[in-house]
C-alpha cells in the first residue's frame, strides 16, 4: 500500500478507498461525513481528541491511522480545522437530488465570498469543474484556518481536494 502516494506525493484511487477514514459512498450517499485522508502512521490525534460524537478513533498507539464511523459521524465539520495536515473533509451526498456538499480545510488569502463560481481541483492540482461557494467558517479555535463549502455534481463529489480562485491566492500568514 501507499506506493503511488510514496512515488509521486499523491494517493491514488485505490490507495485512498482502503484508508481506514475513507466511508463508502453508499454512506457518504446517506449524509454527512467526514473523509479522512491520512495514509502515513505519524503520532496525531486533534481528529479523536475534538470529536464530539467519538466518531473518530486512533486508539491507544498514537501513531495509529484515525479510523472513521460514519454512523456517528454527524459531519460537524470540527476536525477539518484541527488536522495539521489538512488531510479531513467533509462530504453531504444527500445535499439535493443531483449535487454533493463538499466542506474542505482552505488556509490562502483572499478567502472566497459566498457565491463565488471558483475551479475545483483533485489531488494533482488538476481542474475537476467549477464550482459554487455556498459557506465560508472560520474555526475560533483554528483561526488560520478556514472551512470552505461548495456545491458540486454528486458523481465527482470525492474527487475535490482544493479550490482554485481566479487571480491567485497566497498563504496566509
Amino acid at each position: 500500500m501507499l506506493n503511488m502516494l510514496r512515488s509521486s506525493g499523491v494517493l491514488s484511487e485505490q490507495e485512498l478507498m482502503e484508508l481506514p477514514g475513507v466511508p463508502s459512498m453508499e454512506l457518504v450517499e446517506k449524509g454527512p461525513v467526514a473523509v479522512i485522508e491520512c495514509a502515513e502512521m505519524i503520532p496525531c490525534n486533534p481528529c479523536e481528541a475534538c470529536c464530539p460524537t467519538g466518531a473518530i478513533k486512533i486508539g491507544d498507539d498514537i501513531n495509529n491511522l484515525p479510523i472513521i464511523d460514519a454512523v456517528k459521524c454527524t459531519g460537524c465539520g470540527l476536525c477539518i480545522a484541527a488536522c495539521p495536515g489538512l488531510a479531513i473533509f467533509v462530504v453531504n451526498g444527500a445535499h439535493t437530488k443531483s449535487e454533493a456538499l463538499v466542506s474542505i480545510p482552505y488556509e490562502f488569502l483572499p478567502l472566497p465570498n459566498v457565491g463565488d463560481q471558483v475551479e475545483a481541483l483533485d489531488r494533482q492540482g488538476k481542474k475537476v469543474c467549477m464550482v459554487k461557494i455556498v459557506q465560508i467558517r472560520s474555526s475560533k479555535k483554528f483561526d488560520k484556518t478556514a472551512i470552505v463549502s461548495f456545491t458540486i455534481p454528486k458523481e465527482r463529489c470525492m474527487e475535490v481536494r482544493h479550490i482554485r480562485l481566479s487571480g491567485g491566492m497566497q498563504r496566509k500568514q
